[in-house]
Order: C-alpha cells, then sequence, then structure tokens
C-alpha cells in the first residue's frame, strides 16, 4: 500500500495552507475500481468548507496578484520540480484511484508538469494594447486577474488536471480553489503537500467532496466571478445555469463528445488502424471526451478496414492497472461500468453486430475489479443511441459511408463537437474536411495527441473556451480600457 495513503486516517484537504478535514466530519471512500477494495477515506466537503476556502483565496488574492510576474513563474517552475521529483509516486496514485494503466498516469504526470512550466513561461506575454485616439490623448488596455478562481476536474486523468489546469490561472495572478473528482481525489491532496511547499498559504487550495455539495458551493458561491468545469455536458450545462442564477460568471467548459474519425478509400489503412485505435483512447479504457468513438469508413475499404481493426484491438493486453505491461485497465466505478455494459446490450438490441469485446472480464486476477474488455461494433444505424449517445467507455462504432459529402454529413450529425479526424493521402480532401467539420479540435492522418500552445476545446455543446494555449491564459483575466487626456 502507498505510504501516503496508509500515513492517514481521513486524507485532508488543504485550506489556506493548513490540513483540515470536512467540518462535520463527513467522509467519502476511495475504491479501487481494479480490487474492489476501500483504501482511503477523503473528506466531504461542506459549503461551510468551501466558504473556509474562498476566504482563504481571497486572503490571499492580493499578494499573488500584485507579485511581479517572474516571481509567480519561478513559483510555478518550482511546483513543476517537485511533481516531477514525486513522478512515480503520484502516479501510482492514481493508478490506486481511477484504474488506469500505470504507463498511462505516468505520462500524465510528465504533462502535467509540462503545462505547469508553460503558462510559466508565458506570464510576461499578459499584455495589454495601446490603441490610437488621436493627439493628446493616450488610451491603453490592462490586463488583470479575476481575483478567487474554482476549477472542477473530472476522474478520468486526476493529477494531470489537478497540476495542469491551475497553471493559467495562477500565472494569471488569481488564487484557486480546485476540487478533483470525488472518485479521483488521492494524487490532488498528495500534489497538496507539494503546492504547500512550492506556494503562500491561501493561493491554492484543494476541497475535497461530492459534487452536488462541494461543487454547488463552488458554483453558486457570490464572490467567485471566475469558474472552469471539465466533465459531462449535461453536467456543463447545469453548472451555466445554477451559477447565472446567482451572478455572472465568467464560466469556461470542456464537455463530452461523440467524435467522428473518417477513413476516405485513399487512407494509409495501416495508419487508420493505428489512429483509430489510439483515438478511441483504450489505453483509459476509453473514458475520455476526445474519444473517436464514431468511426466512419469509406464502402470500397470497409471490410478490410474493420478485419485489420479487429486483429489490431484483440491483442490489447487487459490486466491489472499497477503492471507495466497492461494496456488497457478498469471503468473507474460501478456506474461506469454498468453504463458499458448497459450500452453493449444496447447496441445489440439496436440491431448492431457486437464483432468483439464487450464482456465483464473475470479471470484471475480480474476477478474483482471492474473490467470490461474493449469493444467494437459494426452495422450500426448512425441514428442509433449507441451511434449518438457519450457512451464514455471502450466502445466503438464502425460505419460506412459513401463519398465525401455522406461522410462529412455523418460526421456532423451530432449536437457535440469536441474532435474530430480524418484520414487521407489527397490533401485537398484533408482541408475540407477540416474547414467544413463541426469539431474544435481537428487532427489529419493522427488522433488523440495533443500539442502545448495549440487551442483545445469544443464547437456546439462540447464547451466554451480554449485551453492550453495562450488563450487560457487571457482568459484568467479582464480587460479594462483606460483613457487618458494628458494635453487638454
Amino acid at each position: 500500500m502507498n505510504a501516503f495513503v496508509q500515513g492517514h486516517e481521513v486524507i485532508p484537504m488543504l485550506i489556506g495552507g493548513r490540513r483540515v478535514v470536512a467540518s462535520d466530519g463527513g467522509v467519502i471512500d476511495v475504491l479501487n475500481p481494479a480490487t474492489g477494495q476501500v483504501i482511503a477515506q477523503v473528506p466531504a466537503a461542506t459549503r461551510e468548507d468551501v466558504n473556509a476556502a474562498y476566504d482563504a483565496a481571497a486572503g490571499a488574492f492580493s499578494a499573488w496578484s500584485t507579485a511581479h510576474p517572474t516571481e509567480r513563474a519561478r513559483a510555478l517552475r518550482h511546483l513543476a520540480d517537485l511533481v516531477d521529483g514525486h513522478a512515480d509516486e503520484l502516479a501510482e496514485l492514481d493508478v490506486m484511484d481511477n484504474g488506469s494503466p500505470i504507463k498511462e498516469m505516468r505520462k500524465d504526470v510528465d504533462i502535467a508538469s509540462a503545462q505547469l512550466r508553460y503558462f510559466a513561461g508565458l506570464v510576461l506575454q499578459l499584455r495589454g494594447e495601446t490603441i490610437p485616439t488621436g493627439d493628446g490623448r493616450l488610451n491603453y488596455t490592462l490586463r488583470q486577474p479575476f481575483g478567487v478562481v474554482a476549477r472542477i476536474v473530472p476522474f478520468n486523468h486526476p493529477l494531470m488536471f489537478a497540476a495542469g489546469k491551475i497553471a493559467a490561472p495562477l500565472a494569471a495572478g488569481n488564487t484557486v480553489i480546485m476540487k478533483p473528482s470525488e472518485h479521483t481525489s488521492l494524487s490532488a491532496l498528495r500534489l497538496a503537500d507539494l503546492i504547500s511547499e512550492a506556494l503562500p498559504p491561501g493561493v491554492m487550495n484543494m476541497v475535497t467532496g461530492w459534487g452536488h455539495t462541494a461543487g454547488d458551493a463552488l458554483v453558486s458561491h457570490p464572490g467567485i466571478r471566475r469558474l472552469a468545469f471539465i466533465g459531462a455536458e449535461t453536467t456543463g450545462r447545469a453548472i451555466v445555469a445554477r451559477a447565472m442564477g446567482v451572478n455572472v460568471k465568467h464560466v469556461s467548459l470542456e464537455l463530452g463528445g461523440k467524435n467522428p474519425l473518417l477513413v476516405f478509400p485513399d487512407a494509409d489503412l495501416d495508419l487508420a488502424v493505428d489512429g483509430a485505435i489510439r483515438g478511441m483512447n483504450f489505453t483509459w479504457q476509453g473514458q475520455s471526451c476526445g474519444s473517436t468513438s464514431r468511426v466512419f469508413v469509406d464502402r470500397e475499404i470497409h471490410d478490410e478496414f474493420l478485419d485489420r481493426l479487429v486483429a489490431a484491438v484483440e491483442p490489447l493486453k487487459q490486466g491489472m492497472p499497477d503492471d507495466w505491461t497492461t494496456e488497457t485497465g478498469s471503468m473507474i466505478n460501478r456506474t461506469q461500468f454498468d453504463k458499458v455494459l448497459h450500452y453493449v446490450a444496447l447496441g445489440q438490441q439496436e440491431g448492431s453486430r457486437l464483432v468483439m469485446g464487450g464482456e465483464h472480464r473475470t479471470e484471475g486476477d480480474l476477478a474483482n475489479g471492474l473490467f470490461v474488455s474493449p469493444a467494437v461494433f459494426a452495422d450500426v444505424d448512425p441514428t442509433s443511441k449507441m451511434a449518438r449517445e457519450e457512451i464514455f467507455g471502450p466502445v466503438m462504432a464502425v460505419m460506412p459511408f459513401s463519398g465525401y459529402d455522406e461522410g462529412l454529413a455523418l460526421a456532423n450529425d451530432t449536437e457535440l463537437g469536441l474532435t474530430a479526424s480524418v484520414f487521407t493521402r489527397d490533401l485537398g480532401t484533408a482541408h475540407r474536411f477540416a474547414h467544413d467539420v463541426e469539431a474544435g479540435f481537428v487532427w489529419v492522418n493522427d488522433s488523440s495527441r495533443h500539442f502545448l500552445g495549440a487551442p483545445f476545446g469544443g464547437f456546439k455543446n462540447s464547451g466554451l473556451g480554449r485551453e492550453e494555449d495562450i488563450e487560457e491564459l487571457e482568459s484568467y483575466t479582464q480587460v479594462k480600457n483606460v483613457n487618458v487626456l494628458y494635453a487638454p
């Protein structure tokens, strides 16, 4: 058992530089989804706890926001160094908490520290503008932080989100309250120890708890004017409605996706098959809003592609997440596990053909865990629930199309629009599709990969705003215009 987990009866939160439990003593059991064992408890924060975190963050704001930007950058780089120095431990905590393979969670730690360093390097790029307004006048803009920022992140990349998503608001001079998922709080709470070494008390506060209590307290707090959420589309819309019922908040959302991947007849099939598997994110059990779960293949090559796809998915090793040879692990919790099995059954009821997978794995070490083998469906009706609803699990639907227009229409036939991918050797087709598809992030002959400095975010119901680039940093500032008449 991890020493950090063993060292606490209830692993405390971080509020105002102090490690505290919930004010009413409430706790949430931490379940290892690969073993079925309760391995720890974390606080179930109350509204009073969230208010205390707000007071701490508000109290720390003045000194943090007026510090020289390079001082904030230095603190973020220090935190990145600490994350790097505890990378193996942080990855191990994520594995215990969310069931994804260790080799993937270890990569997440590297991404988190890279995000901290990236935004630390951008602090001097938060610049205003001078605007020509005629003789005797000076007109300029200032970028100023909001104050206390709330960030609510999901379970699929616990440490990557908990560490990486505080970088932009902190770099911009805000103080932050972070709420990790109630299902995956361990690495965030260990990160709190490192935060205490790198940042002044109250600048960064870590609050754990249920979405309907701690999360709602953040969303509805009248002092919080900037809020960011990553998660389900329905929850995102509810958050906007709830927040705007309290006051006018600047809200950014990175929400769900039912993302298309198109394979045209001239595509490199080996590259396309690899892209479809990587795009589906089987390596964290398809639990990704960016997963390309709708695969549309030109009828000319559909059967060959499907055969190659199945031959490539079948060898993926499903096993215990702490095994470095494991390629796909367990579902995060019983709710997601049941949801995936429901859609596997529903797909067959709707007439789709289950080509492989979709089974509850119970052999050997997997007996007590929430393991579902990667599923591939064919003969899927594009209007079916299987094809239209986000499953957030290892379920891929392969469907045929004929010609560019039909493929594009199928790709765009959804209220979600986060990512899209296209495989073709034709430069014109590639650029035409990239222009026409209703998605915020498009890969050509590639999938899944993100790039620091490239904006990530969705069209339609998949979100508001962009992250992972300077636009994210600027979104944590307010623009103020100043007009000076210096020569009356």
